[in-house]
């Protein structure tokens, strides 16, 4: 098993101490508050997340309160009875980005809640049941089935909504490799995907923290985010 105290005492040191290395750091929503999220914000945070992809997230940003107007506050119910000809319209509207491959995502992606629906209360239940210790099986789910939420937009989704989710950046797999996990650049096989879950398991078993916090001092522990004190 990798150690996660040398990382710790890492992020601690480089991080400037508790004090700093906790700024850095946002735990998941209680379960309560988690299951009471909408079907509408899921969809509004996907495609969030699908339009920041690749572009500047300042600019979806400040847009955003015109993208929850254009697409009637992500109301899936609403958003799957859109006709082709009212999506082309929002094609050519400037109060949100002009991309159509992303535009069509929404429709897209509130059928796959719609559907998650039939089988479960909300998105947020069905989210909540899936077993924690399979998060990269949730990744895997989400890029087969959803739209456009392969790469680190599925995970960034999940993040934002609250649920408790470790994340891939290149710093965290950085750290992973340093502590002995053999794995590529970029895990997106089912070899590496197992070596990164099985880790964070045995991380989160042993320490009792969440995967968010373990997520975040690896992080922390490694790249140019050097600011002791």
């Amino acid at each position: 098993m990798a150690k996660f105290e040398p990382i710790l005492e890492r992020a601690l040191f480089r991080k400037g101490g508790e004090r700093g290395l906790e700024a850095m750091i946002y735990e998941p929503l209680p379960k309560a508050h988690f299951l009471s999220q909408s079907d509408a914000r899921f969809l509004s945070m996907m495609t969030k997340v699908v339009f920041q992809a690749g572009f500047v997230w300042r600019v979806i940003e400040n847009k955003w309160e015109d993208f929850e107007t254009v697409f009637f506050g992500f109301e899936p119910e609403k958003i799957i009875l859109l006709s082709p000809e009212q999506l082309e319209k929002f094609g050519t509207d400037k109060r949100i980005v002009r991309n159509m491959q992303k535009i069509m995502s929404v429709p897209q992606n509130a059928s796959y809640i719609v559907d998650i629906g039939m089988e479960h209360k909300s998105y947020a239940a069905f989210l909540a049941q899936w077993p924690k210790e399979d998060l990269t099986g949730l990744y895997s789910h989400l890029k087969k089935v959803g739209c456009r939420l392969g790469g680190m937009s599925g995970p960034r989704m999940l993040r934002q909504m609250g649920l408790d989710t470790f994340m891939l950046t290149q710093d965290v797999v950085t750290c992973l490799q340093g502590a002995g996990i053999d794995v590529a650049n970029v895990p997106t096989n089912k070899t590496d995907l197992a070596k990164v879950q099985r880790c964070f398991n045995e991380w989160h078993d042993k320490t009792g923290f969440s995967f968010n916090r373990l997520s975040r001092i690896c992080a922390s522990s490694v790249g140019e985010n050097y600011t002791p004190s």
